[in-house]
């Protein structure tokens, strides 16, 4: 088997990664020079340029492309390989990155119930908006939330959402709301995040106005549901988030009719060749389960 120059296709990752040979040289604690001379050697290697060169920089060629494509795969099997040869434990780690608000609303309640199925798993979380970079190989999978727009990953929709308007039930009592229009004069609070938002809300039920202002507003979901349990407005947000404060009372929903407009907002994301890792699937198969669940 005649393999390329390991230091050269770790060079290739960084730099088409980072676009930059000086940032490449930085995370691999390299000078600029010994980075370019790696790529240089990769480029003998396999007898064709990888990089286009200009004042501006340096971009992958075709070629250049279709090989990062072909060995991201292999680098992150390597990474893995490394870190379970470096674990003493019997445990496997299972490492998510996933939305705040799912997490604390929707994953944490139902955690627990993993965990006593499969206690020979170590769950790490982590949580931001920002998309995991699986190029990292610090994470198995991602829980992502917005339009399924991922190329070259394994992409399933975890459960169809329900965006509706939801309010405390002592604010309920205080205010005359009939019709969706009733809610145009209403303190509604705004989500900066949501897929749904007031505007298409009203023109999906006949209303062709829109809020000329908003009581609140929120990058988060979970500040958006607690806002309204305090009974500070209206909120259009996810029933399936917002579940344990409807079981318990805390909110109810603005209307008694199905006015919700469904919408398929979080995926389970993840490299293909992950799925073949027993943490991963029995990850994935438990998810689909307490999907199935919140559906029901």
């Amino acid at each position: 088997m005649h393999l390329p120059p390991f230091k050269g296709v770790l060079a290739l990752e960084v730099v088409s990664r980072l676009g930059s040979v000086s940032k490449a040289a930085d995370e691999l604690n390299l000078t600029v020079s010994a980075v370019s001379h790696q790529i240089a050697n990769l480029e003998e290697f396999v007898g064709c340029k990888l990089f286009e060169r200009s004042p501006r920089g340096l971009s992958l060629t075709e070629v250049g492309r279709r090989f990062q494509r072909d060995i991201s795969g292999a680098l992150d099997l390597i990474a893995h390989a490394a870190q379970h040869a470096r674990s003493a434990e019997a445990i496997e780690v299972l490492r998510i990155h996933l939305s705040p608000t799912f997490a604390s609303l929707w994953l944490m309640p139902r955690l627990p119930a993993f965990r006593a199925l499969h206690p020979d798993i170590r769950v790490q979380l982590s949580s931001s908006h920002a998309e995991a970079d699986f190029s990292r190989a610090d994470v198995d999978m991602d829980i992502r939330y917005g339009v399924a727009k991922w190329t070259n990953l394994h992409v399933e929709t975890i459960f169809t959402e329900r965006i509706v308007p939801l309010i405390s039930p002592r604010l309920k009592e205080k205010l005359n709301i009939r019709h969706p229009a009733d809610l145009l004069n209403q303190d509604l609070i705004y989500s900066d995040v949501n897929l749904v938002q007031w505007p298409r809300w009203f023109a999906a039920h006949g209303v062709t106005e829109n809020p000329n202002r908003y009581a609140l507003s929120f990058d988060r979901s979970y500040m958006v549901i607690d806002a309204a349990i305090q009974g500070l407005g209206i909120a259009l947000d996810s029933y399936q988030m917002a579940q344990s404060a409807l079981q318990k009372g805390e909110l109810i929903e603005v209307f008694e009719a199905d006015l919700g407009i469904p919408v398929h907002a979080h995926h389970l994301v993840y490299p293909i060749q992950h799925a073949q890792w027993p943490r991963v699937e029995k990850f994935t198969t438990w998810l689909r389960e307490q999907a199935a669940l919140t559906n029901n």
